[in-house]
């Protein structure tokens, strides 16, 4: 799902940037005298947005301003919503470890990543491991991308990920659970020729 998330995000703002990008360059081309179409709504460099008939057409409609001002603002607050949500970090940058002081200490979780991943590795059948940790610092979820060998065994492989890299890290994280989002892979085999 969230990758369908991301895909759809991804093809609104390309769309969102081209639109802007089209409109802005229209707007000042006009601007700068240039040849515009004869359906354009701003001709040249003296052109409004706003007629003055069109600017006095609601005017003695009391809610019409502050109607169109709070839509904008809306619109503007979503948008700027939408951009902040692109500067969301993705990956867990900490984990909150209980060092049993009561304060506890910090993590990076890039650390924990790579010897999750390392270990994983080390599993007969892996070839290739990769870990994402996500969710929150107090309890941290992973997602692991496992290339396997041709012959590895699919469960044997998920059950010894399970109970030995998500188990240690689990234990020396000293969280109360890790869940893993687990995606595997096998590697192509390719046949040799014999002579």
């Amino acid at each position: 799902m969230s990758a369908v998330l991301g895909v759809v995000n991804r093809v609104l703002l390309a769309l969102a940037g081209l639109v802007l990008i089209a409109v802005g360059g229209a707007v000042l081309s006009a601007g700068f005298g240039a040849g515009v179409p004869s359906w354009w709504p701003w001709p040249g460099p003296d052109a409004v947005l706003l007629s003055e008939s069109g600017r006095e057409r609601w005017q003695d409609r009391g809610w019409w301003w502050p109607a169109v001002i709070a839509a904008l603002a809306v619109v503007v607050l979503l948008a700027v919503g939408w951009f902040l949500a692109q500067l969301r970090r993705s990956r867990l940058a900490e984990v909150l470890v209980d060092s049993g002081d009561g304060e506890g200490a910090l993590l990076r979780g890039r650390a924990l990543e790579a010897v999750l991943a390392g270990e994983a590795e080390d599993l007969a059948g892996v070839a290739r491991a990769q870990v994402v940790l996500h969710g929150r610092r107090t309890a941290p979820t992973a997602r692991v991308r496992l290339l396997l060998e041709p012959y590895a065994s699919p469960g044997e492989t998920l059950e010894r990920l399970s109970d030995e890299a998500l188990s240690h890290a689990r234990d020396s994280a000293g969280l109360a659970a890790l869940p893993a989002e687990v995606r595997l892979r096998a590697e192509k085999h390719r046949a040799q020729r014999v002579t």
